[in-house]
């Protein structure tokens, strides 16, 4: 094969499609056995040493009662465990299964239903009905509270329109518009993306700039008239090449009076 063929060949592949994900023989491997779950979760809820949920003392001693591990503040004398407060408090299932399932769903390329989690998980529909929304809705506040920096591609995004009729392309009543950012590095590859459902007005944009972009972020858009607004004297902090526009965050977030990005 000729040099010329390989480079076509790279060049042709995805490499966000083709980024190594976690394989299921590796997430047996770490997170097999009961114990071995225990500790991911010990070690990611109290990284720095226990810290009492209640009084916030380090003090403590743990105990173990019916195979289950307690740690007892020594200040307020509570009893707490690693799942208390969490998704997983007076949970059934062992944490094996819950872990399973938070591989599938973070793994599968396409949306993983939860009759099919169910058949993984040897669970019932309900179960594992309730189990998919609770992950999902830990991952949903986890992210809600993340903001983009650096450079970040801004674009509109349209979900529908298989009905017939109606109005083609963007404005289309059988259409949900959502917006969608990339936060990449400055030689364009992705890092963190961002995406919710909204309408393209100045002030939704404005508000969503103002919750999801750090007011350092340099914004690169294809100047959509709702992402456009006249920028101030100083130069934006990256420039693109057209038709693609690159303004600071600031620009899209002082259409509306509000607290400025930096500030929160």
């Amino acid at each position: 094969m000729s040099e010329s063929t390989k480079t076509e060949m790279r060049r042709a592949i995805n490499r966000v499609q083709f980024q190594r994900g976690l394989p299921m023989a590796e997430s047996m491997e770490r997170y097999g056995t009961q114990e071995q779950c225990h500790a991911a979760l010990v070690a990611s809820r109290w990284s720095d040493g226990f810290v009492c949920p209640g009084c916030g003392c380090s003090s403590h001693c743990t105990l173990m009662r019916e195979g289950l591990r307690y740690w007892q503040c020594s200040a307020c004398r509570e009893h707490t465990s690693v799942t208390c407060g969490t998704i997983f408090q007076s949970t059934k299932l062992p944490l094996t299964r819950w872990f399973l399932a938070m591989h599938l769903l973070t793994q599968a390329k396409n949306n993983f239903s939860a009759l099919e989690l169910k058949r993984h998980l040897g669970v019932r529909y309900k179960t594992a009905w309730l189990m998919k929304h609770k992950l999902l809705q830990v991952m949903f506040v986890r992210e809600d509270t993340r903001r983009l920096d650096g450079r970040v591609e801004v674009d509109d995004a349209y979900l529908g329109g298989r009905l017939p009729g109606g109005k083609s392309g963007r404005g289309s009543e059988y259409k949900v518009s959502f917006i969608a950012a990339v936060q990449t590095t400055d030689d364009g590859h992705p890092l963190l993306a961002c995406m919710q459902k909204l309408k393209f007005t100045k002030e939704a944009i404005a508000k969503w700039a103002h919750k999801s972009l750090c007011a350092s972020a340099a914004v690169v858009s294809d100047g959509l008239w709702c992402f456009s607004r006249p920028s101030p004297p100083a130069a934006p902090r990256t420039t693109a090449p057209s038709p693609a526009v690159a303004r600071p965050a600031s620009s899209l977030t002082s259409s509306i009076p509000s607290t400025p990005c930096s500030a929160i």
